[in-house]
């Protein structure tokens, strides 16, 4: 199976991609993101959940975060424009 290429994947289908993985960590298939969601606003989300989270999107997107990049994040938005860097 061939993935996306990653350098060419357009705001809609790493939207749709990174939804797919938020529903499936939280294991809530209503789950919608919005740029300035945070960790506070889904309950589910703590730190154990954070690392799994971070993980997952790592193998689907093929990157590697540092810890400083994955500490530095506020918010889902934030998330959208570091796999953006890591993967344009």
């Amino acid at each position: 199976m061939t993935g996306p290429r990653y350098g060419t994947m357009d705001d809609t289908q790493l939207r749709s991609q990174l939804t797919g993985i938020f529903q499936d960590v939280f294991g809530d298939s209503a789950l919608q993101l919005q740029d300035d969601m945070t960790a506070g606003e889904v309950e589910e989300w703590d730190s154990l959940t954070h690392i799994n989270l971070i993980v997952a999107i790592e193998k689907s997107f093929r990157v590697k975060f540092t810890t400083g990049e994955v500490s530095q994040l506020r918010n889902v938005g934030d998330l959208i424009a570091l796999i953006r860097r890591k993967t344009g």
